[in-house]
C-alpha cells in the first residue's frame, strides 16, 4: 500500500502502458505475439482468458494508465481483471485515468470483462474506452462502478465509451457520479444506489445474446447499428452483475 496522509495517499505518480495482440493461428488457435505490460498494469495469459493483474496499489490520483487491445481477422480474446480495482485519493487531488484503445479486425471477437472499479472516499477516476469494430466483428464489453468501500459514500467517477462498427459510429456514451453529490445519487441519477454498470454486446450477433429483462433497474436498448447496451444500478456488486447479465 501507498503511505498515506489525513485520509489520502502517497506514491509517485504512474504513467504506464500495457499491449496485447491477438491473431488467428493454425487449427483456429488464437497466438499472442504481442504481450507487453509495464507495472501496475500487467498482463498474464493463462488458459482461458489474459488477465491484467494489479502491480501495485490504486490507481492513485495522477496515474495515467493505457490499455492496448488489437484482435486480428478470426481471432478470439478474453481480457480479464484478477480482482476489483480500487481507485484511491492522491495528496493532490487529481484524476486518475485509465485510457483503453481497442481494434478488432472482422471475424475477430473480444471479450473485454474487467472486475469493478471501487471508487474510495475523496478519490477521482475516469475509465475512457475507445474500441473500432472492422464489419463482421464483435465486442463484449463491461463497465462496472461501486461508489466507495464499506461504509463509504465513494468519491467521483466519470467513464467515456466510443464504438464504430464499420466505420460508423454505433455508440457514443458517457457517466458521471459522485458519492459526496446529492444530486448525482438522488431520484434523477443513481436513486440511492451505489453500483452502476453496463453491459455491451457490439456486432451481429449481439441481439440474440441479450435475454429479455424485466427489472425496473435495467435497461435494455437495441442501437441503430448491430449492438445492444445493458445498462443496471443496484446496491452493491454481486447484485448489478447479476442485473447485467441475468433475465
Amino acid at each position: 500500500m501507498p503511505a498515506t496522509s489525513g485520509g489520502r495517499f502517497w506514491r509517485n505518480r504512474v504513467t504506464a502502458s500495457a499491449s496485447v495482440e491477438a491473431v488467428a493461428g493454425p487449427g483456429g488457435a488464437t497466438r499472442l505475439p504481442v504481450l507487453a505490460s509495464q507495472a501496475p498494469l500487467v498482463l498474464r495469459r493463462t488458459p482461458g482468458a489474459v488477465y491484467l493483474v494489479g502491480g501495485a496499489a490504486g490507481p492513485l490520483g495522477g496515474d495515467s494508465l493505457s490499455l492496448h487491445i488489437n484482435v486480428g481477422a478470426g481471432a478470439f480474446l478474453r481480457l480479464r481483471t484478477a480482482a476489483a480495482a480500487i481507485a484511491l485519493p492522491g495528496l493532490d487531488g487529481l484524476e486518475s485515468v485509465l485510457r483503453v484503445f481497442a481494434t478488432v479486425a472482422g471475424g475477430g471477437r473480444l471479450e473485454y470483462l474487467p472486475e469493478p472499479v471501487v471508487v474510495a472516499a475523496g478519490a477521482r477516476h475516469a475509465t475512457l474506452v475507445s474500441a473500432t469494430l472492422c464489419a463482421g466483428a464483435s465486442l463484449v464489453l463491461r463497465d462496472e462502478v461501486l461508489l466507495g468501500r464499506h461504509g463509504e459514500a465513494g468519491g467521483t467517477a466519470r467513464t467515456a465509451l466510443q464504438v464504430s462498427y464499420a466505420g460508423r459510429p454505433l455508440l457514443r456514451q458517457s457517466l458521471a457520479v459522485s458519492g459526496a453529490d446529492p444530486a448525482s445519487v438522488g431520484p434523477a441519477g443513481l436513486a440511492g444506489h451505489r453500483a452502476v454498470g453496463m453491459l455491451l454486446h457490439a456486432g451481429e450477433p449481439a441481439a440474440a445474446e441479450i435475454p429479455a429483462h424485466a427489472a425496473p433497474e435495467v435497461a435494455v436498448m437495441p442501437l441503430a447499428g448491430p449492438g445492444v447496451l445493458v445498462t443496471a444500478l443496484a446496491h452493491d456488486a454481486v447484485t448489478l452483475r447479476q442485473r447485467l447479465t441475468r433475465p
